[in-house]
This record gives C-alpha cells, sequence and structure tokens, in this order.
C-alpha cells in the first residue's frame, strides 16, 4: 500500500495536495494545505492488512509530510482472512473452442477434475511471461508506457529549448513535442537520439489475458528530406537508415518521430508503429529541431472527426445523430450505432440542399453539402409543375429534398461531443408555417406542398472571458409550406425551392461597468483537470 497512489494523475509530475505522490519533493510537500487522500488501504474485504497514513505537520518550519504504516483491523465479521487465491479475485475470459485449441481444452477440463491453475497451460516461453511476476502491463490512462529495459521515449524540452529524453510516453495521451538538440557532422553516427535504432530498439511490454509479451515497434514509413526543405516519402519504409558520414554531409538524421499505438478495449497494446523523417546536415550546423508525436487508436473502432476540442472551430462541420424507432438499445447506445452507421450524411453532420449549376430540383435530389460552423448559407433550385403532377407524391419528394433521405434528431453541443454522453447533444426542434399566398389561383381543390427549410442555430461562448468555447444551445428546423391549387391543362408553373442556415450568437453582453482581471499568461499540464471536462 506505500506504493499505491490513486491522486497521482501526472506523469513525472508533483500533484497539488497528493501527499502519496513519489514525484513530489520535500519543498512541494510543505507548500501542501491539506491531504486529499489521507488513508491508502487494499482490499478492502480483508479483515486485518496494512494501511498507509499520510498528514501535514504545518507547525514545524517549514512543514512536513508525515508518512506511518500501521495495520488496518475490519469490523467486519464477514471478512477475508487469507486471500490464497489471488486468481479468484478478477474475472478472466474462458478461451473460445475452436477447431485448432479444442483438443488441448478437451485434454485439460473434460476429465472430473482439472487444474486452473495457468502455470499448466502451455505457453511459449520465447514469447510471452507469466504475469505473476509483474500484473501492470494492462494500462490505464496517464501510465507511461513501458518497454523491455525503460519507456518509451517521447523526448521533449523541459527548462530550455533543449530535448530531454527522460519525457515517457503516457497511454492514451496523445502529445506532440518539438525541441532542438546539439549536433556535428563529426558526431553524428555516435549521438543515438538522431538515429532511428534509438526509437525502435526496445520492445513494448503488453499483455494479453493473463500473459505478457513483448510488442515490436515497426517501421511505418520513412520520409527523406533535403537541404532545402523538399520531402520525399520512401517506397520502402521497412529498411533502418542509420547515420552516415557522406562527403561533408551527415544523412539519415532524426528529424521527427511519429508514434502510432493501436490497442485493445481493456487497455491492451497489440501494436506499435513509428514514422520517421531523416534529413541531412552539413559542417556548419550546429544543431537541429526534432518533433515528436504519439497517437492511439482503438482496435476495431470507426474514427469519428471532431470539430473542435471542446468548442466549435469556425469553417468546421456541425456534427449531427438521430435515433431511429424502437431500437433495443439504451440512449446512450443508439447515438453510438448511429453516429458509426449513418449512410447519407457522411460522418454524422448535419446538412443542406446542395444547388446545382442547372438549378434542376430533380437533378439535385441527393447532392447534399454540409453545414459548417459560423457560416450562414442559403442554397436552392427551381421545379417545373405540369397539370399531371401529383400533389402529394410532389410534396414528400420536395420535404426529401430539402431534408435528406436521414434527418438528424440531434446536434452536437460540443465539436467534440462523444456519442455515448447523452446530455452533450441538442435536439433538434421542428416548426412548420405557411404561406398564405397561394402559388397560382384557380378555384379548385388545393394541397400543401414544402417551399423552405430554414435552420436556426443558436450558440454562446462558454468558459473562460480569455478563451471562450462555442457551444450549440438550440437548433430550430422551420418548415414553410404553400397551398398548391390544381393547375389547368396545357399550364406549367416554376416553383422556387430554398433551403437558409442561420448561426445566431445568443452571449449574454458584459454587465456594465464590469472590468476584466488580469490573467496569467502560462500554460497549464495538458491533464491539469482530469478526469474532469
Amino acid at each position: 500500500v506505500a506504493q499505491l497512489c490513486v491522486c497521482d494523475l501526472l506523469v513525472a509530475q508533483c500533484d497539488v495536495n497528493c501527499c502519496c505522490d513519489p514525484d513530489c519533493s520535500a519543498a512541494e510537500f510543505s507548500l501542501f494545505t491539506t491531504c486529499s487522500v489521507p488513508i491508502v488501504t487494499g482490499d478492502s474485504r480483508l479483515c486485518s492488512q496494512k494501511a498507509a497514513i499520510y498528514s501535514l505537520d504545518v507547525e514545524a518550519n517549514p512543514p512536513e509530510r508525515i508518512f506511518r504504516l500501521i495495520d488496518h483491523i475490519n469490523p467486519n465479521v464477514f471478512c477475508i482472512h487469507t486471500a490464497n487465491y489471488q486468481q479468484a479475485l478478477s474475472f478472466v475470459s474462458p478461451e473460445t473452442p475452436t477447431s485448432e485449441n479444442f483438443d488441448q481444452l478437451l485434454k485439460q477440463f473434460g476429465s472430473a477434475t482439472f487444474s486452473t491453475d495457468f502455470d499448466s497451460w502451455s505457453v511459449n516461453p520465447d514469447s510471452q511471461i507469466s504475469s505473476d511476476a509483474n500484473g501492470t502491463y494492462r494500462y490505464e490512462y496517464g501510465v507511461p508506457i513501458q518497454t523491455a529495459d525503460a519507456f518509451v521515449r517521447l523526448p521533449s524540452p523541459v527548462v530550455s529549448s533543449w530535448c530531454s529524453d527522460a519525457n515517457p510516453a503516457a497511454f492514451l495521451v496523445n502529445q506532440a513535442t518539438k525541441c532542438s538538440r546539439l549536433v556535428s557532422v563529426e558526431k553524428c553516427s555516435t549521438i543515438q537520439a538522431v538515429s532511428m535504432l534509438f526509437y525502435i530498439n526496445s520492445s513494448i511490454l503488453a499483455k494479453w489475458h493473463e500473459f505478457v509479451f513483448q510488442v515490436n515497434i515497426t517501421v511505418q514509413s520513412i520520409v527523406v528530406q533535403s537541404l532545402s526543405g523538399i520531402r520525399t516519402l520512401l517506397a520502402s519504409g521497412e529498411v533502418l537508415r542509420l547515420p552516415t558520414v557522406l562527403d561533408e554531409l551527415c544523412i539519415n538524421i532524426v528529424f521527427g518521430v511519429s508514434y502510432h499505438i493501436t490497442y485493445t478495449e481493456a487497455g491492451e497494446i497489440i501494436e506499435a508503429a513509428a514514422s520517421f523523417v531523416l534529413g541531412a546536415i552539413t559542417k556548419e550546423t550546429l544543431s537541429i529541431q526534432q518533433s515528436f508525436e504519439i497517437s492511439f487508436t482503438q482496435v476495431n473502432a470507426k474514427p469519428v472527426p471532431l470539430s473542435g476540442n471542446p468548442g466549435y472551430v469556425v469553417g468546421l462541420p456541425v456534427r449531427a445523430g438521430f435515433r431511429p424507432q424502437g431500437y433495443p438499445l439504451p440512449l446512450q447506445i443508439w447515438f453510438a450505432a448511429e453516429l458509426k452507421h449513418l449512410n447519407t450524411d457522411k460522418y454524422g453532420q448535419l446538412t443542406i440542399l446542395q444547388s446545382t449549376s442547372n438549378q434542376d430540383c430533380l437533378a439535385a435530389a441527393g447532392a447534399r453539402t454540409p453545414v459548417l460552423f459560423g457560416y450562414n448559407m442559403i442554397s436552392g433550385c427551381k421545379l417545373r409543375i405540369t397539370a399531371a403532377t401529383e400533389c402529394q407524391v410532389l410534396a414528400l419528394t420536395l420535404l426529401d429534398l430539402l431534408k435528406g433521405q436521414n434527418f438528424p434528431e440531434y446536434v452536437a453541443s460540443f465539436g467534440n461531443s462523444q456519442a455515448q454522453d447523452v446530455l452533450d447533444w441538442v435536439p433538434i426542434t421542428h416548426l412548420h408555417t405557411s404561406e398564405q399566398v397561394e402559388i397560382y389561383n384557380v378555384f379548385q381543390s388545393s394541397c400543401q406542398i414544402p417551399v423552405s427549410l430554414e435552420i436556426e442555430v443558436q450558440w454562446t461562448k462558454y468558459g473562460s472571458l480569455v478563451n471562450p468555447q462555442a457551444r450549440i444551445v438550440n437548433v430550430t428546423a422551420t418548415v414553410t409550406t404553400a397551398a398548391l391549387n390544381q393547375l389547368p391543362s396545357r399550364r406549367e408553373r416554376i416553383v422556387s425551392i430554398t433551403s437558409s442556415v442561420v448561426f445566431t450568437d445568443i452571449s449574454s453582453p458584459a454587465e456594465p461597468g464590469y472590468k476584466a482581471r488580469p490573467t496569467i499568461n502560462i500554460k497549464l499540464p495538458f491533464d491539469f483537470f482530469y478526469p474532469f471536462v
């Protein structure tokens, strides 16, 4: 329990008021006001166990952290005296029988009694290691990605702009850094940090079920940059190119590395790849700027592009989705399923009718253009109506033309709203109005046909006054209809069909006499507010 710390959220940084954070020094402890986690225990079901007690001695000068390790007694009569079967404390997914492993499973479990010890399983010792030695390779958010010798390096500037190789890459934390490094042509072959081998020579420790194995970092692509800055993608990126002195140049110097990690829903890393940008330096070159990046993709998950983080960015599409009737899943799953399987509006975007060059509504059927945040838009077409036109069929055709086949029911309030976060989605309000003027005046039966769709998006500035974020709070779709009377024989009319989008800022104005408070221009850590948004 002395090594457990639930408030340690920042990687290689001291968390405020986290008295169990191993990254905090005595000087930082002296600045704490309280211990956010005063006691740390293991399994609460045990009858007796060790407990770590943390407190602050405020009377000392400077204040000090006090750490004690005591025996914690569970007063509950129904407690576990000895946990002699660790595997029973967690659920292990059973192995699915297949044609390849059926004989092995039958031999293991086919008798009257059998053992569930994992040591009896047939495991290749060269590729896998039992998890009893270390069970920490099923990664959680923010945990450094471990390798066989240390961790995945993501060099970054620390105090100055020079690169520090002690920065570990954290799981599920997308990062992008730039830093400078001293180089020279004479020593380029001996500087490890400018060689491809420095970034791929270690294997990532991963976990599959109850076994730990190593995932090699493969080379995905290599881009060569000339002295003038022109970049060329090599046809084969699997060739290892080491720094080499050629005449008065040193070639194959690493200018940039981009890691891409593929993981499962359970936090198991299954694949790792790296893309490189290689260049050359001359004798006059004293330092270079390197760029590093890491991104993560969940296996069997379709990525959905965002339109801001968190607020909408002007010019990016407004994200939308809909819920089908009778879908046999909870509400939050409905959103996730539909944003993944939308087939008419690409990536679940709010769209309107797209104008065509000939302005023919029949030719424009199916042509849609996405609604871009902050852009007021208007489009339309013309429809030729004859005496043989059936009004009811025409009304349905025009409604499909204006709304599309699957008009969304909800719009994302933020540019990064996730499908499963139901409260982050705003329902679209539908209104209907009718024009008083008839399209043509003859004294016969008439019906209503839609002639326009007007979408009003109301948004507000959300968050800090220094960096406000655009948030959609209301969306209204108004369909305007007009009376269509029976047209006399051998006569025809041209009807204009329009579709428009208007964005309205409804942010509250500043109060009279309000004076903005002075701000401090600092950069917070990337996960300062984790796990809160």
